[in-house]
């Protein structure tokens, strides 16, 4: 999967694999949802469950309401980026593609480890987590995570009572849903593989077209910068690792995208050990300082366009807080 600017298709991946998917950010709003939706009924199709709880959704009443005011909190009160239905749809369609990856080597989720369910239990509950993140913004951005469990709770019960008869199974499939929605921004960090999957979906819809509108409406900060400096995300089979996720920048100002949002949701989830993160600028672009940024462990390996290679310790703002009352407080993460 490709997030650049302005449509979903389907374009060649490497010898032997599959074709990898392109989402991109400028083409208008209807037409991206309609592509993205195409895409993940194409990687629905053979789990007519989880297809069916995804056509419910996207068709929900209610669901449809909740994205639309979270947007407008998010974007009309606070000058974020886009975290409506474009968002719903563009990391749904992303985290269809980490799944597919994930199951196709040979990972075993942990509603599969546990023994609650199986893939198409797995698709079903990483679709509606996923699109359903974010619908707490609508109350308040601080503790939208929470917010959001309340809201998704009537719309799951509506949607999964007819596809799972037996509550007692619903049910734990559904905690592997909540758990995504709370967790999605590592506040607390997820402890599930279907949330880390979640989370990092989340943090791969950086590129330029999600700033734009943000820089549009005046939020000019950091954060929309450098969000216009990322032309493309693609998401497809690792080398390594099951999952690469390869990051285009325009110039080496978007490295802070990568930081802030989306390595932390690599770092400190379940799915640090089945991704591989790389960015790289374009050679066209703005004067740069970097070239490329690999991930390792925690850290950034960068190569400089002065050919030095230089190690730094990924610091995202709540891992900064975290540091920062652990030194003030003199006590460790780990109170027990």
């Amino acid at each position: 999967m490709n997030v650049e600017g302005g449509k979903v298709s389907d374009v060649a991946g490497r010898e032997g694999t599959p074709p990898a998917r392109v989402v991109e950010f400028t083409t208008p709003r209807a037409k991206l949802i309609e592509e993205a939706n195409q895409a993940i009924r194409t990687d629905l199709a053979e789990y007519p469950r989880a297809l069916a709880a995804y056509e419910a959704l996207r068709a929900d009443p209610e669901a449809l309401a909740h994205w639309d005011m979270a947007n407008y909190i998010t974007m009309r009160k606070l000058g974020y980026n886009d975290h409506g239905r474009v968002h719903a749809f563009i990391t749904g369609a992303a985290s269809m593609a980490i799944t597919e990856l994930l199951l196709e080597a040979g990972v075993k989720t942990d509603i599969m480890e546990s023994g609650v369910g199986g893939a198409e239990d797995v698709f079903l509950a990483v679709i509606l987590g996923t699109m359903l993140h974010d619908i707490g913004n609508q109350i308040h951005r601080v503790g939208h995570e929470g917010h959001g469990v309340a809201l998704a709770l009537p719309i799951l019960d509506r949607i999964m009572g007819p596809l799972y008869p037996d509550p007692f199974k619903r049910t734990k499939v559904r905690s592997f849903i909540l758990g995504a929605i709370n967790c999605h921004d590592l506040n607390p960090a997820p402890l599930t593989l279907e949330g880390g999957i979640t989370a990092v979906a989340d943090g791969t819809d950086i590129t330029k077209g999600r700033g734009r509108k943000a820089f549009s409406l005046g939020s000019v900060d950091i954060h929309s910068i450098s969000a216009l400096a990322v032309d493309q995300v693609v998401i497809e089979k690792g080398r390594d690792k099951p999952v690469l996720i390869n990051v285009t920048m325009n110039n080496s100002g978007g490295i802070f995208q990568v930081e802030e949002i989306l390595a932390p949701k690599v770092i400190r989830t379940p799915m640090r050990r089945f991704v591989e993160l790389r960015a790289t600028t374009r050679e066209e672009g703005d004067e740069q300082i970097l070239s490329k940024v690999r991930l390792d462990g925690d850290h950034f390996v960068m190569d400089l366009e002065s050919g030095e290679r230089v190690a730094v310790e990924v610091m995202d703002t709540q891992k900064q807080v975290q540091k920062a009352v652990v030194e003030n407080l003199g006590i460790g993460n780990d109170s027990r």
